[in-house]
Order: C-alpha cells, then structure tokens, then sequence
C-alpha cells in the first residue's frame, strides 16, 4: 500500500519542477533576434507548448522574415542545434576585419571547396561566413564568378548582411554597402 501513495507524489513534483525551472532557465525570450545555423537571424514571436507524439514540448516560435518561413525549436535542442544569440559588436568588428584579408583559396576541387563553404555558411559563425564573402569576392578586374560561385558568395553576403544589420540595428542593404565596402578597401 506505501507503493501507490508514493508514486502519485514525485509525479506531481515532476510536473512541477520542469514547469518552473524552464521559465527561468531559457537563454532566449519573446522578441528577441536570434541565429539559427542553417537559416541566419530569425526573431522569437513566442514561446508555446504543443503536444507531439503525446508528449509536452515547449517550443520557441521563430519568424525569418526574408525567407517568409517559421520554425519550430524545442526550448530544450536550442543550444544543441547551435541557435545562439546575435554577435557581440567585438565579433563584428572581427568579422569586418576578416573581409580586409587576402582570400585563401585552396587548390583543391572546385566541389570540395564549394562544400567547405557551405558548412562556413551553414555552421552559422559570423567569422567563417565573413571568410567565403572574402574568399569568393571578385573584384572589378578579376574573371567572372561560375554560377555557383556566384549563389555561394550572394549566399554568404546575405547572411553576413543580416546578422550586421541586426546587430547595428540597421537595414539589411545598409548592412550590404558596409560589407562590400569593406571588401573594396582589401581591393585598394
């Protein structure tokens, strides 16, 4: 008879004590802009809970307004997929001097390379990213990109773009000027 009457218990403890850590515990809240590795900065509409599979997930709602998409995230993979914060200005200033450099180019295949590039660009890192916008940059003077040289490097400057603006709290095109303006100074 002790066996039902303390099974009941740690049940209701159990159900109490998610409910109350989870709500302090989120590194994330309502509005804020966040990064999501493969899609770049999105904003947080809400935080709800939805039953999936029987079970309560609680999830962060997140809005990436250029790419008209929502997302789902539970609270509790967020940091396991790699969703942080934006940058701090210091990342930015670094990721801006990234652009200053010489392009390291590999002479490896051109698909080889093209996959390291997309991970830069999909590992979320606004220094990585800033290194493809570096690396496959062309200059006035230089030969024409391939086409998928092209969609990496518009890829690339997009993201690095959007997560500028949101830090600066400017427009995005703002934010392209800044970046390519960078990048003409390595040209000078």
């Amino acid at each position: 008879m002790t066996a039902p009457k303390t099974a009941p218990a740690p049940a209701a403890v159990q159900k109490k004590t998610p409910a109350n850590t989870n709500t302090k515990k989120h590194e994330f809240k309502t509005n804020d802009h966040v990064v999501y590795p493969t899609h770049g900065v999105g904003k947080i509409m809400k935080i709800e809970e939805q039953e999936v599979a029987g079970m309560k997930l609680e999830l962060f709602v997140i809005t990436f307004e250029k790419d008209k998409m929502t997302l789902r995230v539970p609270t509790t993979k967020a940091k396991a997929v790699g969703m942080r914060k934006l940058s701090s200005p210091d990342i930015v200033a670094n990721a801006l001097n990234t652009l200053k450099g010489r392009a390291r180019i590999k002479r490896t295949m051109w698909s080889r390379r093209a996959q390291e590039y997309e991970a830069k660009i999909n590992s979320g890192d606004l220094v990585s990213i800033a290194e493809v916008v570096r690396d496959l940059h062309r200059a006035s003077g230089q030969p024409e990109q391939s086409y998928s040289e092209r969609q990496l490097y518009e890829a690339a400057l997009a993201r690095m773009a959007r997560e500028v603006a949101a830090v600066e709290r400017t427009d995005e095109p703002t934010a392209v000027k800044r970046v390519e303006g960078m990048l003409l100074k390595k040209a000078a």
